[in-house]
């Protein structure tokens, strides 16, 4: 071990201050990804006077079931200037700033080296706890406050980059979805003269599938009728792949399952798995083609990826990938329409399981869906498309941005004066 790493202990200290005149009210929870969230414990009757008061700066962590959940939930408090967590939390905070800067501190504890050397010390049986003398024991390396500043800043430069972009794509979506919801579902479209079609008079009939007034000339259908092929993997195991835990060499394909599909992202990129073109090719006889949809049959169920760009993706067990046939359905609108109210009530109630809620491919194909006319269909992809397609560019530019953090975090190990 270099010779500049030193004890925890040496830098930090316990801070046990309480809400005795309750003046304080923000109530935060602290999650095993090391984040401050506002708490959703039930307060109701609870002697707030005995919860622990954490200051702009400090720290809150866990040490209770760390073996079992393979990570030391701890925070750095740095959005408020105060604020109320649990008692059952250890409260720390940095001795001296002028030797240890607390940000940098952070650093430290978001390795995920740190987390394996601390799930190495816990013990206490079943939950696997950690003792503060052991945690306090624990090394890292500190090297000079001008080094920590410096680290401390490129990696706040590159975070911030990656909290603009998740901004920028939060706008985008917001923006693409709006002008969905005014065009399909208040059917707020502009008509031949340009003005909002419903409220300027359209011709609306009653449908008896979805149980509501839709625009004239307008049809509905069932999902196996609109799409051009289905391509699922269930039965499937990933077993029968050779699998890498990095992207290198020839192993650039990556291998998604539905824990990788979350509200429109490709989320838990640590969980996935790569392989090579061999087995690619192999696996995805149908590969999937630009436009095509991802969607988790279930764990959760009807979470959506739309491909705008990208689509070398193995689908392992779970997910179904969804091609529109585009003489009858644009895809954007298909995707907009799947995320939907109407669809995912559709889709709940043709569900099936009791502790996980799935659907089977049978059920899905009959969900219903409502069809525009070609036109407008197309004015809508038209219009969506771009965005999409710079959602994904900036999403690929995320993934490289924390590829970053993740070097930057790496080489704190090995910093030198």
């Amino acid at each position: 071990m270099q010779s500049n790493y030193k004890p925890i202990g040496d830098y930090i200290q316990l801070v046990d201050e309480r809400n005795k005149d309750l003046k304080i009210d923000l109530l935060l929870g602290l999650t095993i990804n090391k984040l401050f969230i506002p708490s959703v414990a039930n307060i109701v009757g609870a002697n707030m006077r005995n919860y622990k008061i954490i200051r702009k700066n400090q720290f809150a962590c866990s040490i209770m079931q760390v073996r079992r959940d393979g990570k030391m939930p701890v925070a750095l408090l740095q959005k408020f200037d105060e604020a109320i967590i649990s008692q059952a939390y250890p409260v720390f905070e940095v001795k001296d700033e002028n030797k240890l800067l607390p940000e940098y501190l952070m650093m430290w504890f978001s390795r995920p080296e740190f987390d394996r050397e601390a799930c190495f010390y816990a013990v206490g049986g079943v939950r696997g706890s950690l003792e503060w003398e052991d945690f306090c024991n624990m090394k890292l390396p500190v090297p000079s406050i001008e080094t920590q500043r410096a680290i401390v800043e490129e990696y706040n430069t590159v975070k911030n980059r990656i909290a603009l972009n998740n901004q920028l794509i939060q706008k985008l979506e917001e923006t693409a979805q709006a002008i969905y919801k005014q065009w399909f579902v208040d059917f707020e479209f502009p008509d031949e003269n340009g003005k909002p079609y419903k409220s300027s008079g359209g011709k609306m009939v009653f449908n008896e599938e979805l149980e509501k007034e839709i625009p004239e000339g307008w049809e509905v259908n069932e999902l196996e009728n609109v799409l051009e092929e289905i391509i699922s993997h269930r039965g499937k195991s990933k077993a029968l792949m050779d699998l890498y835990d990095i992207k290198r060499g020839e192993n650039i394909f990556p291998v998604i399952s539905a824990m990788n599909v979350n509200n429109g992202r490709i989320v838990k990129k640590e969980s996935i798995k790569y392989t090579n073109a061999n087995n690619y090719e192999n696996w995805m006889i149908d590969p999937l083609l630009q436009g095509d949809l991802i969607m988790t049959s279930e764990a959760p169920m009807g979470e959506l990826l739309y491909l705008a760009n990208y689509s070398d993706f193995i689908i392992s067990q779970r997910l179904f990938a969804l091609r529109a046939n585009k003489q009858k359905i644009s895809s954007l609108l298909l995707y907009y329409w799947l995320k939907g109210a109407d669809a995912k009530g559709d889709m709940e109630g043709r569900a099936s399981g009791t502790t996980v809620l799935g659907i089977k491919l049978t059920e899905l194909r009959k969900v219903i869906v409502l069809v525009p006319k070609t036109m407008l269909q197309s004015d809508f992809e038209s219009l969506i498309y771009p965005m999409r397609n710079f959602i994904e560019i900036i999403m690929d530019e995320i993934n490289l941005l924390e590829e970053k953090l993740n070097l930057l975090l790496s080489k704190v190990a090995i910093i030198e004066n």
